[in-house]
């Protein structure tokens, strides 16, 4: 195998037998490959090729019970434990608003699906693992001991394919970068007063044709102001000692997965900082962090201020909120603003 030749499905797993402790992600960039590449070079093995719809998954995974669901970027891992509910599917988009698991889908980004065995031990960890046509991981429903695996089996016989190749052929897909268009500050900061609602940010840039960061960095600092890198941390550990409940969201093209509630345990591990509490999990690497801005927009109801961190391509990794606003604009005023702002 060299570098400039395509590892084969048994190459791919006669590299992973020999490198079993090196994480998917890592053995998949090694290798020049997609995740979901690595994935299929195990079917008919470990591995069951099903249907990649998010509408079909969230027509049946209620029936699962108590699972683990992970959505995640290349910079956040986000894993919530909990059961599937108050679930609204759509062409466009679908809402899952249960207590524990809450998530935006957008299932046109949806096209792969693996339904995934592994041993543990003497445990076998069962899954359903999603992803785009690049091959990247969408979303993930790991089994819980509290799940139903007699569901999880009928699942996957329903939504089996009869391609079960071991070969996966990755698509391109287009990735827009984040522009800062032809829009004067004056314009941009009209249109970012006359918000009424956080929603309609997203339908204000579009309109704009202005990307997210870009939007932040030129408005001025009254709505959005530099923090230092070290700003995520330092928020997590004052809302711990506050007792705050917050949001945080983790996004990629296909998903958003949401907390909502308080935080107990935040820890740092070399350069991840983790929270490692009884139903959410988060893995955050700092060191991807290029820029964090507190972002303000007004509402019918007075400002919401976001913490928003962003990769060095212009990429939001994740966002923050706090559920009680004056506790939550004390911790964002209190933290550390970056030495110098861009223009």
């Amino acid at each position: 195998m060299t570098e400039q030749k395509r590892p084969s499905p048994a190459e791919i797993r006669a590299f992973r037998a020999e490198n079993p402790k090196m994480r998917e992600r890592d053995i998949a960039a090694r290798l020049k490959i997609s995740e979901a590449a690595l994935v299929a070079a195990e079917t008919g093995i470990s591995i069951t090729r099903i249907d990649g719809s998010a509408t079909k998954l969230l027509e049946r995974v209620e029936r699962l019970g108590e699972v683990m669901v992970l959505s995640r970027n290349e910079s956040a891992v986000h894993e919530k434990i909990g059961v599937f509910e108050n679930i609204k599917t759509g062409m466009q988009s679908a809402i899952v608003l249960g207590e524990n698991i809450d998530l935006r889908i957008f299932p046109s980004r949806w096209e792969h699906g693996f339904a995934v065995s592994k041993k543990d031990g003497d445990q076998e960890r069962l899954s359903l693992q999603y992803f785009d046509k690049a091959g990247n991981a969408v979303h993930k429903v790991h089994l819980r001991p509290n799940s139903n695996i007699q569901a999880y089996h009928a699942i996957v016989a329903e939504l089996k394919l009869e391609d079960q190749s071991q070969e996966f052929v990755e698509a391109e897909v287009s990735n827009n970068a984040d522009e800062a268009a032809d829009v004067s500050r004056d314009e941009l900061r009209e249109n970012w007063r006359k918000l009424t609602d956080t929603h309609e940010f997203f339908g204000m840039l579009k309109r704009l044709k202005i990307g997210r960061q870009a939007a932040i960095r030129n408005v001025g600092d009254d709505y959005a102001w530099k923090l230092d890198n070290t700003a995520t941390a330092e928020m997590m550990h004052a809302s711990v000692k506050s007792g705050l409940p917050i949001m945080c969201f983790v996004a990629n093209s296909g998903i958003v997965q949401i907390h909502s509630g308080p935080i107990f345990n935040v820890q740092a591990m070399g350069p991840w900082i983790n929270i490692m509490d009884p139903t959410f999990h988060l893995h955050l690497r700092q060191d991807h962090i290029a820029e964090t801005w507190a972002v303000r927009k007004p509402t019918r109801d007075g400002h919401v201020t976001s913490l928003e961190a962003y990769n060095v391509e212009g990429e939001m990794i994740i966002q923050f909120f706090g559920k009680r606003r004056s506790e939550w604009r004390e911790i964002i005023e209190s933290l550390p603003r970056a030495a110098s702002v861009a223009a």
